[in-house]
This record gives structure tokens, C-alpha cells and sequence, in this order.
């Protein structure tokens, strides 16, 4: 067995891994997307490192657009075999990749307007909605803890991350001349308490590990003490300042814990009286399709839903869906928490609002995830004094704030704490990914001292026979 790092190698996006098997069977470890990488990005995205048409199966371990971003791309490219995943990020990526391919058109009508007033021919988009869609007849939806029968020598077995909706830890199974091996590959780790989700569950014995390291270097607050940040920059800006508060946060996952945590403090009476809005036609979807999978909710959310059957809906809270309900929240005076994608401030409506507040001491701005180094978000946060957005420069007057603990990456201690389901003497070899570099050294050190051993961090385009 032979596998080949071709993303998300020593960075945080751009997840695919070849697995290539004695038989040459050529399965790919997820088939995710570059972002936030700048002029980059395009050509990474483009270079796939390997021939569509090629590939036999796809096995995904989570919808998030990092993962499972570029299987329309190379479904347009030729690929024509199948695509594994849990039924919850089947239905997640009918949505999430149709909304990509959306975005990919637009971006790409902008851009090619500023090509022809330069004289330079037009390009293609990577993919477009249509790509999205056709690629979709792929899918096969397959139960947690089950397992699935690619063929007599390859089986697969997803366990619950934790990490988003469907979210699944790959154990893959290669019946090989010298014995059968098992490779895992955790995709992206949750967080042992999420507000909605359940808990990660421990995945079986592996012999070759790979796993995550976003939060290798770094420990949460608690969720509690998320939930009183949240409502204190809520009142802050809108009661004290009575100005608007904008939240950049990814569609899936993030924005409905956000919307359920609000949704807890109006039950409780300590909301203040100022509209929300949710300003993302994805995350009104997917909050659709979170209430259609109830088995991946905890107890708690469980339990919720018995005293109020809509844990995201409340008065004074509006999704919105079109273009003209987006900018009408942009000529509002009165005060109000807008809602919108993307996480990373990097595409969507959200940089719309961003445009119409920044300026403006009244109002905030609060990030609740993980920021890839060159994306707008980042510059935000490490406090750029001016920003561009869409051609234009904006100086950054309004206030800004984070609140790590809403990320759906677990930290170190609890990224160790998931992996100590397995008994580390019986792993061979364990590799890092996902992870910028430095913070895949710390992690690194963190495993060894708990035990791991035989650890790697490979680098894009490294290969290594199992």
C-alpha cells in the first residue's frame, strides 16, 4: 500500500491523501479544496496531483468544503467512480458543493470583467453548479459503525468525529499479500463537549494512523465562558454602542450552534431586544438539514427539543435567503447581530456587510473560528489597520473580538485525549496533517511525550509505502 500526501500538508486546507493499494486500486482520502491562499489558490486548486479518471473511490470524511470541496472539479475532470460518506454529509454536500459551484460562477463573471478591461482572454470556472449537482449521483450514504464492502479485499467503517454534522473518522481496511492492514484517518476532531453534536467516539485499532493538527499548539476556553463573551459583545455593541455587530461564520456547524446558543439565552430572558439576522442561504439550508438528523445530536440537544421543538427559531431571529433581504440589512440604522458566511471572511455576503460596518466605531465585529493565515479574517484579527474588499480599501475602526471556544477543531489535550483510544504500541507510523507547520511541531512534541511514536509531517507531494 502506497499513500501520497497531496494536501492539507504542513496547512490547514486542501485535504486529499492517495491511497493506492498492491492491487492498484486508487482510493482517495478525501478530495478537498485550497482557500484562502490568494493568487495561489486557483493553481493549487487546479493541480490536483493526479489523474481524475484514475481514481476508483472517494471516502470523505466531512462535508466542510477543505474536504470535499474539489469532487465536483474533478468529476468535471473525469471521475467517474464512487464517492463514501456518511448519509448526514451526503446531504450536506447537496447543498454545500451546489452552493460553491454557485459562488465559483460569480466570482469567475467578476473576474473576467476585469480581464476583458485589460485586454486578456476570459477564464473558466473551476466547476459550476451544474458540475455540483451531476456529481452528487456518485454518493453513497453508508451508517456510522457500519461496515461497507468496497470489495474482497477493501472495507471501510466511519466512527463519529464530532467535528460537524456527518463528520466521520475513516478506518480503511486493505487486504494486501502480507497481511491485512488498517489505516485510519481521522479527518477533522471535534470537541469533547459541543453544544449540539455528540461526543467523538473511539475509532478501532489501527496500524498507520493519520491524523489533524489545526489546534496543535494551543488549548479552549471553556464552552460556558463562550457563551457569556458571546452575550456580553452582543450587548456591548448593540445596548452600549447601539451599533451592529457582525459575525463571520461558516454555514454549517458554526452557525447553528451560535443560533442555538441565542435561541437558549431568549428562553432564558437575558437576550437583549435587538434583531438577528442569519444573512447565508447555505446556512438556512443546512439548518434544514441539521433538523433532519437528530442521531447525531447529544443528550442535551435531545432534551432540549422536548421543552422547545426548534432549537433554531425565535422571535426576533429572520434567515434570509435573497440578495435584496441581504442588502435591506445593510440600510438598517437600528442595531442588530448579522449572521453570515464565510467563517474565514473570505467569499460571500458576509464581506458585504463587512464593507458597510468596519469603518464605523459603533459597530463589532466578532470572529468564532479558525482563520487561515492569509485569508481577510486573519488580517482582521492581527489587527491590519486597513483592509480591501472587493477593490476597495477600508480602514478598520470598528471593534474587534474572538471567541476560540466556539471552534469545532478539539485542542491538543483533547485531540490526545481521542486518540488514546488506541494502544499506541501497535501503531507503526502515525503522520500529521492539517495543521500549519509550527503548530504541527508543538503537537508533535505533545504526542511523543504522551507515548505516540514513529510520528511524521510530511510535506505536499510525499509518499510512502505501508
Amino acid at each position: 500500500m502506497i499513500v501520497k500526501f497531496l494536501g492539507a500538508a504542513q496547512e490547514v486546507t486542501g485535504s486529499k491523501h492517495l491511497v493506492i493499494t498492491q492491487k492498484n486500486k486508487k482510493i482517495l482520502l478525501d478530495c478537498g479544496m485550497y482557500q484562502g491562499k490568494g493568487k495561489e489558490t486557483d493553481a493549487m486548486n487546479r493541480d490536483l496531483g493526479f489523474e481524475p479518471s484514475e481514481i476508483d473511490h472517494i471516502i470523505l470524511t466531512h462535508a466542510h468544503i477543505d474536504h470535499s470541496g474539489l469532487i465536483p472539479y474533478v468529476y468535471r475532470r473525469g471521475f467517474r467512480g464512487s464517492v463514501i460518506c456518511t448519509h448526514a454529509t451526503l446531504d450536506l454536500c447537496k447543498i454545500m458543493l451546489a452552493d460553491s459551484g454557485a459562488i465559483h460562477e460569480a466570482d469567475t463573471i467578476l473576474f473576467n470583467k476585469k480581464m476583458l478591461a485589460r485586454g486578456l482572454p476570459p477564464v473558466e470556472p473551476i466547476y459550476t453548479r451544474k458540475d455540483a449537482v451531476k456529481c452528487m449521483e456518485l454518493f453513497i450514504g453508508v451508517a456510522y459503525e457500519r461496515k461497507f464492502y468496497i470489495d474482497q479485499e477493501t472495507k471501510v467503517r466511519f466512527t463519529n468525529t464530532g467535528h460537524m454534522l456527518g463528520s466521520g473518522t475513516v478506518m480503511l481496511e486493505v487486504l494486501e499479500t502480507d497481511g491485512l492492514k488498517k489505516l485510519a484517518y481521522t479527518g477533522d476532531i471535534g470537541r469533547k463537549h459541543n453544544k449540539i453534536l455528540r461526543p467523538p467516539v473511539p475509532f478501532p485499532q489501527c496500524d498507520f494512523l493519520i491524523t489533524e493538527s489545526t489546534y496543535g499548539d494551543r488549548l479552549h476556553k471553556d464552552h460556558k465562558e463562550a457563551r457569556n463573551e458571546l452575550l456580553h459583545v452582543i450587548k456591548h455593541t448593540c445596548i452600549e454602542k447601539k451599533g451592529k455587530l457582525v459575525i463571520p461564520s461558516f454555514s454549517v456547524g458554526r452557525t447553528q450552534e451560535i443560533v442555538y446558543t441565542l435561541n437558549q439565552l431568549f428562553n432564558e430572558g437575558k437576550l437583549p431586544r435587538v434583531d438577528i439576522y442569519v444573512d447565508s442561504p447555505l446556512a438556512v439550508n443546512a439548518t434544514d438539514v441539521f433538523r433532519l438528523h437528530p442521531e447525531c445530536f447529544n443528550d442535551e440537544m435531545l432534551d432540549e427539543m422536548y421543552s422547545d421543538p426548534d432549537p433554531f427559531g425565535f422571535n426576533r431571529l429572520f434567515y434570509t435567503r435573497t440578495v435584496a433581504e441581504s442588502k435591506r440589512i445593510n440600510e438598517r440604522k437600528e442595531p442588530c447581530v448579522i449572521i453570515s458566511a464565510s467563517g474565514m471572511m473570505e467569499a460571500g455576503r458576509v464581506k458585504h456587510h463587512l464593507a458597510n460596518t468596519i469603518a464605523n466605531p459603533r459597530n463589532s465585529v466578532l470572529a468564532v473560528g479558525y482563520c487561515a493565515p492569509r485569508t481577510l479574517g486573519a488580517k482582521i484579527l492581527r489587527g491590519d489597520k486597513e483592509i480591501s474588499i472587493h477593490g476597495n480599501v477600508y480602514p478598520v475602526n470598528a471593534e474587534i473580538f474572538r471567541i476560540d471556544s466556539y471552534s469545532g477543531h478539539g485542542d491538543y489535550e483533547e485531540m490526545i485525549g481521542f486518540l488514546n483510544c488506541q494502544d499506541k504500541e501497535q501503531i507503526k507510523r502515525t503522520f500529521i496533517v492539517h495543521g500549519e507547520k509550527d503548530a504541527q511541531e508543538t503537537y508533535k512534541q505533545h504526542l511523543e511525550d504522551d507515548g505516540f511514536a514513529n510520528i511524521e509531517i510530511p510535506e505536499r507531494g510525499y509518499w510512502v509505502s505501508l
